[in-house]
Parts: C-alpha cells; sequence; structure tokens
C-alpha cells in the first residue's frame, strides 16, 4: 500500500526535482523530460496528459512565479534552463559554456562564406577552368513577390580560351562560328538531403536555364544509397550537375555528378537577368570586354592560391567545425 501511495502522489515538480538533484548542469524543460523517460520517472506519474512537456514546463514556472519555498529556478531565458536553488557548484561553469556557445553562433558560418571555396575549386578545376561573380539577390530590382523567385543562381562563371588557344585558332573558332566560351551557373547549399532535395535541386534547373551548364552545389551530401540513386536518377532527367565541396582540401572537391551540356543559351533569360540584377549586367559587361581585348583584366570573385589558404579560411569560419 506504501508504494501505491508514492505512485499515486507523484508530481511533475517530485520528476523535476529528481532529475535536476541527479544534474551537474541546468536542463531545459524538454531535457528534463528525456532523462525522466530514460529513468522511467515518468511512469510514476498518475496521469501525463497529452502535452507532458507543456505541463512540465506551466508547473515550474507556476512554482518559480507564486511559491515562497519553491526548490527551483531559472537559470538562462533563451534557451530557458531549470536548476535547484542552492545547488550552485557549477553554475559559473555553466554560464561560461553558454556564453560561449552563444559566441559561436554568432560567428557560424553562412552560405555565402563558401562562395570562395567554390570559386577556388572551380578556378583550378580542369573541367571548368573558370572565373566566377557572385550575385546578389538583393541587387535584383524590387519587384511584385514570387516575379524574380528562382531567376538567378548564386555563382555565375565563365570559360575563357586565352590560355589555351593561340589568337590565330581563335579567329578561326570565330570565323566557323565555333564558341570556345563557356557559361556556368551555380547553386549553393550547405546540406543537401532527402528533405530538401527537390526544392534545391528544381531551385537549380530554375536558374540555370540560360547557362552552357547548371551545377547544385553543397558542403555535406547525405551518403545513404538511395538518396545517391535519386540524385543520378535527377541528373540523367534534367541535367544539373552536383558539386561536393570539400572545405580541407579545396581543389579535391568531387562533381559528383557532372552536368549536361547545353548547346544553345537561353538568350531571352539572359536578357532579363542583364534588366533585373546589376551584378549579373555587370558579369556580362566585364566578359565581353575582357573577350574584345583578348585578356582577362576585369575583377572577378576572389580564389585562394591554394590548399592551405582554403583550409586556415574555412578553420577561421568554423566551416564543418575544422
Amino acid at each position: 500500500m506504501r508504494g501505491v501511495h508514492i505512485f499515486m502522489n507523484y508530481s511533475f515538480l517530485n520528476l523535476g526535482e529528481e532529475v535536476l538533484r541527479s544534474s551537474d548542469v541546468p536542463l531545459s524543460v524538454e531535457e528534463i523530460w528525456e532523462v525522466a523517460e530514460k529513468k522511467g520517472l515518468t511512469d510514476k506519474l498518475g496521469s501525463s496528459g497529452k502535452t507532458p512537456i507543456r505541463t512540465l514546463s506551466a508547473r515550474l514556472y507556476m512554482d518559480i512565479k507564486n511559491s515562497k519555498n519553491t526548490i527551483f529556478e531559472q537559470v538562462s531565458k533563451r534557451p530557458a534552463k531549470f536548476f535547484l536553488k542552492g545547488k550552485t557548484a557549477d553554475l559559473a561553469a555553466y554560464e561560461e559554456t553558454l556564453e560561449k556557445e552563444s559566441k559561436e553562433k554568432e560567428t557560424s558560418f553562412k552560405e555565402r562564406d563558401l562562395h570562395i571555396l567554390l570559386s577556388t575549386f572551380v578556378n583550378q578545376d580542369a573541367h571548368f577552368n573558370c572565373y566566377t561573380k557572385t550575385i546578389y539577390h538583393e541587387n535584383s530590382k524590387k519587384r511584385e513577390k514570387g516575379y524574380n523567385k528562382w531567376l538567378h543562381p548564386d555563382i555565375v562563371g565563365i570559360y575563357f580560351p586565352f590560355e589555351e588557344y593561340k589568337n590565330n585558332t581563335l579567329r578561326l573558332l570565330e570565323a566557323l562560328k565555333e564558341n570556345p566560351y563557356k557559361l556556368f551557373a551555380f547553386e549553393m547549399k550547405i546540406d543537401l538531403n532527402f528533405s530538401n532535395l527537390r526544392e534545391y535541386y528544381f531551385q537549380a534547373v530554375s536558374n540555370s536555364s540560360w547557362a552552357h551548364e547548371g551545377y547544385l552545389v553543397t558542403l555535406n551530401t547525405e551518403e545513404d544509397t538511395q538518396f545517391i540513386d535519386e540524385l543520378r536518377r535527377l541528373n540523367n532527367a534534367f541535367g544539373i550537375g552536383i558539386i561536393k565541396l570539400n572545405p580541407e582540401h579545396i581543389t579535391q572537391s568531387e562533381i559528383l555528378f557532372s552536368a549536361k551540356t547545353k548547346e544553345f543559351l537561353d538568350w531571352n533569360t539572359i536578357d532579363r537577368l542583364v534588366n533585373e540584377n546589376s551584378d549579373f549586367e555587370s558579369f556580362i559587361n566585364d566578359l565581353m570586354e575582357d573577350i574584345k581585348i583578348g585578356k582577362i583584366k576585369s575583377n572577378y570573385d576572389s580564389t585562394f592560391k591554394d590548399d592551405d589558404d582554403a583550409y586556415d579560411y574555412a578553420k577561421s569560419k568554423r566551416i564543418n567545425n575544422i
């Protein structure tokens, strides 16, 4: 009977106290509940309801606010974490950890931090050997919502044949109406997996229609066999290539699937891009000037000279926790 009596009177506050008493650091409500489930403490509750975590949260906040004799205290707001009053031995260290985590989040890398890594790879890789320019969507003309959605990629590139062919050969190619130049479109993403694949892939399909080759570039790729098979199927059907960046050895980045090369460019889209985005207009003006003089003199995106410089940069940005 004593066991039944204890079981029947076990409350959410009892559960919170038992978990926090065994913990060396403050915990969020979700963490308290997770620990309680692992220890089987949730089974002691007479009834946990449909939303037990919300109930636990409400009980803790009410007890802290309304009870003069509460044993709980809230030690942080974002995220909200709780501890037992008087149990302060590790609080200083914990607050230092919170501050460090907050700073790390503030300095965590952004998608655009990957641009210089991609530019370095495609500039040095034999397949591309191209010069790039970042296209900032915020520099597109302000239109009604959705008008310019998926219009242009994150980065565009141009292959110049100046170092590969002599001037006489280039003039011959021009006379024969052969095009030795190649335009590239690159859509950059940090993670690529089943949950976002279709959205990201067809975004790349949409904003690379104007170029000779379009690529979806990612830092982290799901390595599941079925996922790779789906990438292959999409590549066969729509022709967008996949590049996986290697921030530790940028020149060893991989072209998982090569793009299908288009013979003809989409001039209507190119004209619209020139009209809608000043960065793209500048890119076209620069490459036309360089083609005219037969030399690369315009300013394109910066690149690193070698893998060591790229590695130091990735480390400074905490890219993939390097």
